[in-house]
Parts: structure tokens; C-alpha cells; sequence
């Protein structure tokens, strides 16, 4: 674990066992007295925050405990796959790297969305994230050979290592649906504190326009563009530029923007549905 210092991108397709060696990746590096941080990257099966963002979270000096008990910062994605909402992905991890560092840490370890269909521009996404980026180390898991197309370039190239593992057997496929109930346990769990709170939204900034539709998810964000939590529109007042969401989130002390996602959460049964556009 001497080398592993830097950006440390897992990458694969979904069911590969990339968060379990993620999280190996990370113990690793906290055993061997690295400060190190984890980025969880898939805004639809997350698993250090509620869906739609892009949780980072530092280590304690030598701690290995998961998840991380360090300090944290959060980047809303707006929705629960990269489709479409690739720019904000992007935007959000350089920011919560550069976060990492800032805070001190040696390494990141960033465990990436399960996306690399060419077709759905997954593999170019990936591409994207190394030269943004430039990890360190790219660790590739793959059961056959969906992974070529990014990785033979970057075996050529100098500006990263690439490490080869082969899929888990002991990974298993899940299917829609129960990828769907995994995203509503982790909603229930984030808003079961979570009340009723008026927001005058016309003092502050509203991303990108303020259309309050019933159910629909909100972040609202710092200063530093950062989500401080999240919340789900009860209702609105145009006249009056308010809005009511529920929301876990204590005080609307240093909200400066509501950043407006691209689902609908239903507040009794936390399902989610995409946005259906011109609604």
C-alpha cells in the first residue's frame, strides 16, 4: 500500500463487487496509517448518502472503521443515474476530490456508478473522469472484456496505472426492482426526521428556475455549492415566493441556493420516478 497515494478510481459495470473492494481499497490504506477518504459516486445506488448525490467522507488517522466517521461533503447530482446529468457528475467529483485534499487526505478511493455501456456514454463518462481527474491508479473489474475499449489506451499512456481484477463470484445481479427498493430504504432512512419547513425562495438563488412541482427532490446547497440536505416539495406559493419541504434539515441557517433535481420522491413511500420532461 506504499504506491497507492492519489485519486484511486474503481471502475466496472454494476454487480462486479466494486464497492466491496472499494471499501477493502479503503480499509487498506487507513491500516497502513494513510489519511484517507471515500467517494461514493453512484447517485443510484448509493450507500454513504441518500440517492441522486455524490457523498465524500475523510478517515480519522488510522481508523479503518466504514463509513468513515471523518468529516464530509456532499454534491447533488439531481437524479439516479449519470444519463443526462453527466456534466453535474463530473462537476461534483472534481469538487469533492479537491475537497479531500484540501481536508488533508493522501488518498481518494472512488467508487464509480456502474455506467459504461458505449452506447449510453458510459465508457467515454469514464474516460472523462481520468483526465479530469488523473488518478493515480485505475482499478478495472471485469467478468469478460467490457472494459477494453477505456482500457487499452490507458495501458499505453503514461498518466495513470492501470490494475486488472477480475469480477467477485460472489457478486450478484440485481435487478430493477430491487435496485429501486434500495433507494427507497436509503430515502426512508435520510428523511425519517424530516418536517415540514417554509423556504422563501425568493431570497435566494433557485437552480435552475423555480418550477415547484409537487414531490419534487430539492437540495439545498451552501455557499460553497456543497448540499446541506435535502428536501421534497410539500407545496408552494408563487405569489408569495414560498415553498414548504419536507425536509431533515434543522435550520435553514447558510442556505444560500435550492438546487432542483430531476426526480419526484413520494414523502409516504420514498419511491422515486424521473421527471418527465416538459412537467
Amino acid at each position: 500500500m506504499e504506491r497507492l497515494r492519489g485519486t484511486l478510481l474503481v471502475v466496472g459495470a454494476p454487480d462486479v463487487g466494486k464497492s466491496t473492494f472499494s471499501r477493502y481499497l479503503y480499509g487498506r490504506l487507513c491500516a497502513g496509517s494513510v489519511r484517507a477518504a471515500f467517494l461514493d459516486g453512484d447517485p443510484g445506488q448509493s450507500v454513504l448518502g441518500p440517492p441522486t448525490t455524490m457523498t465524500l467522507a475523510l478517515g480519522r488517522g488510522g481508523d479503518a472503521v466504514f463509513p468513515p466517521k471523518g468529516q464530509g461533503f456532499r454534491s447533488f447530482v439531481g437524479a439516479v443515474s449519470p444519463r443526462g446529468h453527466m456534466l453535474p457528475l463530473l462537476a461534483g467529483a472534481a469538487r469533492l476530490v479537491q475537497a479531500a485534499y484540501e481536508a488533508g487526505a493522501e488518498a481518494v478511493t472512488y467508487d464509480t456508478s456502474g455506467l459504461i455501456d458505449p452506447d449510453r456514454g458510459g465508457l467515454t463518462l469514464k474516460m472523462s473522469k481520468v483526465d479530469l481527474l488523473r488518478p493515480s491508479t485505475v482499478f478495472a473489474i471485469q467478468r469478460g472484456h467490457e472494459l477494453e475499449p477505456l482500457l487499452v489506451p490507458l495501458r499505453r499512456s503514461q498518466r495513470t496505472r492501470v490494475v486488472d481484477l477480475e469480477a467477485s463470484v460472489a457478486a450478484r445481479r440485481r435487478d430493477t426492482s430491487r435496485r429501486q427498493l434500495h433507494r427507497a430504504s436509503q430515502f426512508a432512512r435520510y428523511f425519517d426526521l424530516a418536517r415540514p419547513v417554509e423556504v422563501e425562495w425568493g431570497r435566494m438563488a433557485v437552480l435552475p428556475s423555480p418550477r415547484f412541482l409537487p414531490n419534487r427532490l430539492v437540495a439545498l446547497e451552501g455557499a460553497d455549492g456543497f448540499v446541506l440536505g435535502l428536501g421534497i416539495v410539500l407545496d408552494h406559493d408563487v405569489g408569495a415566493r414560498q415553498v414548504t419541504l419536507h425536509t431533515p434539515l434543522p435550520s435553514l441557517d447558510g442556505v444560500d441556493a435550492l438546487r432542483l433535481g430531476d426526480v419526484v420522491v413520494d414523502p409516504e413511500t420514498f419511491r422515486d420516478q424521473r421527471l418527465v420532461a416538459g412537467h
